[in-house]
């Protein structure tokens, strides 16, 4: 089957109420990794033509990475809803080709080190000396400048760098990394928001600009309120394990039959948590009467209220507490597959299908973000493409004729 036009791919941006809300915007995708796709995820889920450019097979040094093989199940989800051009761009006219795209694109999104796009002459510069209303995005691992600007950096090396992981884990077991790359997740939702907010300002001057963010900035500003706990009080956080570092009693509390979460924390809470626990009698005594002293007192309360929840089962506390009468917030621990049986999740469409030419019908993690009026489609629109699957049709748009891009492809610029 021939690939499809570019006309054909934008029309597959349409949604039952209309065009999706980027599909007025063309994006090179210079990514790999795990960062940069998930920025340039955000911007292709919501209909942007995007262009990935790769380097040509006979070149390509991607066998796979830290996301596995082009058919796995991790590039699978990162780089769905894009087109692919193989382009050398260590090249003289795989620059050429690169520039003729530049001059028709909004964004371009690349997440090299921080030296490497200008030894290669595509940064921000040259790029908008072609055309100065593109916005160009980037992401390093601690920044495009400073004392680690040229280091390599990887979402573990930011979790610590950043303090995350003197925070996670259990009191005193030592340092622990969080499950996720939370690191290249933020940096790369932090970045897709710098792009649409250039993208805006666009609208006001006219001019488009470089914006960039890096592992360690996005992972300091997740610490969030344990860095401003810091910055304002001087206090140092400590692992507090599977409790809530300040708000007493939030935690993992083991029942009958497994584990779920309590949050009770605050004098309204924790009351209408003890009457219903049937634990009213801790509202009344000095060490857990006050939010201080419950504090204070946590390794001694969460014993009394761990004595009582474990004479249930997880699912009648999470019954009772999520009543309207009770209100205290209560949840299963679940496993990933438990995760998407969840009726609320199923509701919620979290997994969403992408028909795949080799792999058949495939679920994938859809967006967070909800739209009344130009929703995410019910299935993605277009499956991750080959390498260098658009190539021809892309070079043609550009005027290349067969003959050249036969002669272009023959000498492994594209």
């Amino acid at each position: 089957m021939a690939p499809e036009t570019p006309a054909e791919l934008r029309d597959r941006s349409m949604t039952g109420n209309g065009r999706l809300p980027l599909s007025r915007f063309k994006v090179l995708d210079l990514t790999a990794h795990r960062a940069g796709p998930t920025c340039v995820r955000q911007l292709a889920d919501w209909g942007a033509d995007v262009i990935k450019i790769e380097a040509p097979n006979r070149i390509n040094k991607d066998k796979g990475g830290i996301i596995g093989a082009r058919h796995g199940f991790d590039f699978q989800n990162l780089h769905r809803n894009k087109r692919s051009l193989t382009l050398n761009l260590k090249s003289n006219e795989g620059k050429e080709v690169f520039f003729k795209l530049v001059e028709q694109s909004d964004v371009i999104v690349e997440n090299y080190r921080s030296a490497v796009k200008h030894r290669l002459g595509i940064d921000y510069e040259p790029c908008a000396k072609v055309n100065p209303r593109i916005v160009y995005a980037s992401i390093a691992g601690f920044g495009q400048d400073g004392p680690y600007g040229k280091r390599p950096g990887v979402d573990q090396i930011a979790q610590g760098l950043g303090g995350l992981m003197s925070v996670t884990g259990m009191p005193g077991q030592g340092p622990v990394r969080v499950g996720i790359p939370i690191c290249d997740l933020t940096a790369g939702m932090f970045l897709a928001q710098a792009v649409l907010i250039a993208l805006l300002d666009r609208e006001a001057t006219g001019e488009g600009q470089w914006v960039h963010t890096s592992l360690l900035e996005a992972m300091i500003q997740m610490m969030d309120f344990q860095a401003s706990r810091y910055l304002v009080k001087g206090d140092v956080p400590k692992q507090a394990g599977n409790n809530h570092p300040t708000s007493i009693p939030t935690g993992v509390f083991e029942t009958a039959d497994g584990h779920i979460n309590i949050a009770a924390s605050g004098q309204t809470l924790f009351q209408r948590f003890c009457k219903a626990a049937e634990l009213d009698h801790l509202l009344e005594d000095p060490k857990f009467k006050e939010s201080e002293s419950r504090s204070k007192n946590r390794d001694a309360l969460n014993g009394l209220i761990n004595d009582r929840i474990r004479q249930k089962a997880s699912q009648y506390w999470v019954d009772l507490l999520n009543t309207d009468e009770v209100g205290v917030p209560c949840g299963p621990i679940y496993t990933v597959d438990q995760v998407f049986a969840d009726p609320q999740v199923e509701h919620l469409k979290m997994a969403k299908t992408q028909h795949h030419p080799t792999l058949g019908d495939i679920k994938l993690v859809g967006q967070a973000i909800n739209l009344t009026n130009t929703p995410e489609p019910e299935e993605f629109r277009i499956p991750v493409p080959e390498l260098g699957e658009h190539t021809d049709s892309i070079l043609t748009d550009l005027g290349y004729d067969a003959d050249r891009i036969a002669d272009l492809k023959s000498r492994d610029v594209v």
